[in-house]
Order: C-alpha cells, then structure tokens, then sequence
C-alpha cells in the first residue's frame, strides 16, 4: 500500500530502506527503569523525533502524523492500524535525555549508522561555524527584569505553599505583581524608573527576609524561582544594612561612574530562563544561546562528472551549544573532542578567525588536524602606525636574548603566566638604551621605560608565524574557500528546523534540540543524496526566462 501511495517514495520511506534499524531500544536503556508497564519504545520516539524536525512540526502535528501517515509508520514499522500515541509522550522522552545528559545520543547513534554505510569517515575535510539563537523568552529591560524576578517568586510561592503567602503579603501585592509586569506602561522618566525599581527591590528583600524567618514553610526558601530572584537582587542592586531602613541603590555601569554589573556571561537577563545570555557580535545583539554546527566538505573536483553528485553527502558530524556570552574560540577544542569521541577526527579543519588563536593551532596539529584559518595580523599600535612590530625583532630561542632593528639587545627575559593562564615571555629592553634611540617614536610610547614584548613559546610563536606566512599563498586560498559552504548550513538549520528561536526553555533542552535538528539535516542531506537532488535552490525571476535581443 505505501508502495502504491507513493510510487516515488519520500524521505521516511528512504530512509527506512537505506539506513534500516539505525538506533535500538537497548540504546536508551539507562534512561528508563525496568519496572512498571511497557511504555512507547524509546527507539520509535528517537525516531519521530528526527522526522518532526525534519517537517518543522510540533508534538501534536508529529502525533497525528505518526496515527494517520503511511510513510511514516513504514518508516517506524507499525502496523496500518497502530492507533499511535498521545503527544505528550514527546516531551517526556525529551525530558529522559535530557535529564540522563544523553543529548548527544541521537546524533552518536545516526553517525554510527552512516560509517558503518561508509557515508561518513575519520580523516575527512570539515568546517564548522556558529549562528546565534534567540532563547524562547520577551527581552526584558533593567526594570522590567527585577519586577518579574519578585513576581515570579511570588507565582512559585502561591503554588507551593498558598496559605502561608497570604499571611505574609497584602492585596497590594496582588494589584503590583497579579500581572506581568513587562505589559504594563512604565515610567518615562529616568528618576522614576530607578525609584520603582527600588521599590522592586524592597519588596523582593522582604519576601526573602520572611523566607528566612522562623516559621517559613521549609523548603520555600529553596524553590528555583526564590533562588533567581536572589541572585538578580544581588546582581541589579546593593544593599546596605538590613531591615526595612536598608539603603537599596540601583547598580549602575562602571563607564557611567557606578560600582559595576556583573559581567554578561553571568548576568541574568529573564527569571523564566536562567541560563540565555546578551551578547553582541559585528553589531548585533541579542538574548539567548550559541549553535555551533560542523560537517564535512567534499571536494567538488571528485563531483561525478555524468550526474554531479558529490562522493559523499555533506553530513553534520558535531554540534554544540552554548550561552551566547561564550566565545567561538572557547569552542575549538570541544567540537574536536565530539569529532574524536566519533572516530570521525578530520584531517583538515577549516574555520573562521574567531576559532582560532596559535594555541588552538597548535593543539589542534597535536590531534592530528590541520586548522585551516585565516590568523588576525598584528594589531598592536606600532603595526597600526607602521612603526616597529615585533615580527621585525631578532629572536635568539637558544640565547633567550632579542635584538631590535637597531641592533641593541633586550635587558631581560622573564616567562610568565597571565590572568587568563597563558604562558607568556616578558621581554624589556633597557631604558638607557631606548630613550636616545632616533627611532624611538616608531618603537614605543613609553616615557619613563623601554620596549616590552609579549611572546608567546617558542612552538606557538613558530606556529604561528608559519601560519601567517602559508596565508598569503594561493594554495591556502584555495584550500579555505571550502568554508564558505558552511553558511549553507546555517540557512538550512535556520530555514527548514528552525534554529534560530528556541523551542524550549534552558541550556539542556536547547542543546537537544539543536542535536535533533542536526539529524535531521542529515536525514534531508542523506535524502537529497540519495536521489540526486541539488541541495541549493537556484531560483530565478520571471525577467531571466525572457529571451531578449543583445543590445548593440
């Protein structure tokens, strides 16, 4: 009947036959106890899982679909008559993985599959990039952030322990938090606004003083939204003294002469999501989290010829996730650790400058991988005015003596540790020789001292200083134009799963996310590859079709 349905199959059905039985009920044994009554086979929601990305659905529109589609219930193996599931057994198998830190699972186990097919292998080219996320919440501003932390509490609390809430507050509180106050009109003016926020404040201390007094129900003063309510007073406000005579002032930026907010990868920007962040890249910002998505690259120059398709399929081998706070850079290392848990280590791996540094380029040759990225140039204020870098410094590694372009040598060599524990060698050159200098001016600012120069060791420095050098040639060129198909990628995980908002609340269920839409751009990829469809869609307007006349 499927057969006859649908003449030119569809993905569910290809992939039933060409991937077979790709992951197991045995696979997700930990997760579930033994006893009790047979649940829905976790195997078969893993699946349904994949399938409801791979369509963008949601949990209800992937139930039905799993009840009233032939396709899929040949691609789950169920009967014409297996009446299905309720939705909501979704999300509880999300929860499972989550809370058994399995997000990684699915994708572990479809790439299994696809080396065992031989779709996939260690020692293939890969690149990897990131997209940001917007977290499933409304952006909060400073004020509206402290009204909905008090608010939030106080929803927890009525749920939890109603009969002593009602001793401790009066109907005020109802009229000033018994609706969110991000829809409410605020003030406009700047003085007003920091006396409601104080206001906010005063009110958030007082509930936590009565949590904390005997008496309080125990347990209250442990519930998650009076612990972010806690950490977003001390975050957004100081508090002077105690009581209900306590001086509460509004913290305010370091730049405006306040005494400093929490740095943005530890501040709280929503009390309904604790773990999105703020940041700003290239001069955009937003709430929310980080996807860092790689896959292999194949070369076009082994294209089949006859019908173009490629050697193999381009298939999402790692995927991570982080607050949106957390550097690229950061993630160098993590993303080759998933690539070596897999087998699939690659031997070239190109990406952007912002994943790259000379310690990464050297840890990642020590795994046995080439890091093609372009490394940012000098920067310093000398390379700016064209003065004297320290590329132009003779460095004797064996002597530990450097000598400028005017041929005096340094006074000191101390290797040292910096703040973020990376080693460095603190090079000076003496005073005495650095004020008479002529070329003082294209050297250094300093008045009172001489020169100083950061080195990096000596494997980094050579390093990267081979790197710079290889930059330039067009072979490198050649070689790194094959991470500009990466940005296909993150259209497609944007366009067709949806990764740019979050489905769901926090880092965890964030993450699996991301990892279930990754399979299932390996099931489209796959799909696509399978019957030689193009995987870029060439569109074209009406004015191209026309066949006009060169002008002469």
């Amino acid at each position: 009947m499927v057969r006859a349905a649908f003449p030119k199959g569809s993905l569910p059905i290809r992939i039933r036959d060409e991937l077979g039985v790709w992951c197991q009920d045995e696979d997700f044994a930990d997760l579930f106890g033994s006893r009790g009554r047979p649940g829905v086979p976790p195997a078969l929601l893993a699946v349904v899982s994949v399938l409801q990305f791979c369509e963008n659905l949601t949990d209800r529109q992937a139930a039905d679909a799993v009840r009233g589609r032939m396709d899929w219930k040949y691609c789950l193996g169920l009967e014409l008559t297996d009446p299905g599931f309720d939705f909501s057994v979704l999300n509880e198998f999300r929860g499972r993985l989550t809370g058994g830190s399995a997000e990684q699972r699915l994708l572990d186990l479809l790439l299994a599959r696809c080396a065992e097919l031989g779709l996939v292998r260690g020692g293939m080219r890969q690149r990897t990039d990131s997209t940001h996320v917007l977290a499933r919440i409304r952006v909060l501003n400073r004020l509206e952030l402290a009204g909905e932390s008090v608010r939030a509490a106080l929803e927890e609390l009525a749920a939890a322990q109603p009969g002593w809430l009602e001793t401790v507050i009066d109907a005020s509180w109802r009229t000033t938090y018994g609706r969110p106050v991000a829809g409410r009109r605020l003030p406009a003016g700047q003085a007003a606004r920091a006396e409601l926020a104080v206001q906010y404040a005063r009110d958030g201390y007082c509930l936590l003083e009565r949590l904390a007094a005997p008496g309080a129900p125990p347990g209250a003063a442990a519930l998650p939204a009076v612990q972010v309510l806690r950490t977003v007073l001390i975050q957004q406000f100081r508090r002077s003294g105690g009581g209900d005579g306590a001086e509460v002032i509004w913290r305010e930026d370091e730049k405006n002469g306040g005494d400093g907010l929490p740095p943005g990868r530890t501040l709280i920007i929503s009390p309904y999501d604790t773990d999105a962040r703020y940041s700003e890249k290239r001069g955009t910002g937003w709430s929310g989290y980080k996807a860092h998505y790689g896959e292999t690259a194949s070369d076009p120059a082994l294209d089949d010829p006859r019908t173009g398709r490629a050697q193999h399929p381009n298939l999402v081998t790692a995927c991570a996730t982080t607050h949106a706070a957390v550097a690229d850079i950061t993630m160098t290392g993590p993303v080759h650790d998933q690539l070596a848990r897999r087998n699939l280590t690659p031997a070239e791996h190109a990406v952007d400058s912002g994943y790259a540094s000379a310690a990464e380029l050297t840890a990642a040759r020590n795994r046995g991988i080439t890091l093609i990225t372009p490394v940012l140039a000098d920067t310093s204020p000398q390379a700016r005015s064209g003065g004297y870098t320290a590329g132009m410094f003779d460095i004797d590694w064996d002597a530990r003596q450097v000598t400028c372009p005017q041929g005096k040598t340094a006074s000191s060599w101390t290797p040292v540790t910096t703040s973020t524990g990376q080693d460095q060698i603190m090079v000076r050159f003496s005073a005495r020789d650095c004020k008479p200098c002529p070329a003082r001016g294209n050297c250094t600012t300093a008045r009172r001292n001489g020169r100083q120069l950061g080195l990096h060791p000596r494997h980094i420095h050579d390093e990267l200083t081979a790197a710079r050098a290889e930059q330039s040639t067009a072979e490198w060129k050649r070689r790194y134009a094959s991470r500009a198909g990466v940005e296909g990628l993150m259209a497609q995980a944007s366009h067709v799963t949806g990764t740019r908002r979050a489905r769901y609340l926090g880092l965890p269920k964030t993450t699996l996310e991301h990892t279930i839409a990754a399979c299932a751009l390996n099931f489209i990829r796959l799909d696509a590859w399978w019957t030689f469809a193009p995987t870029d869609r060439k569109r074209t307007s009406n004015l191209h079709h026309l066949n006009l006349i060169a002008a002469t």
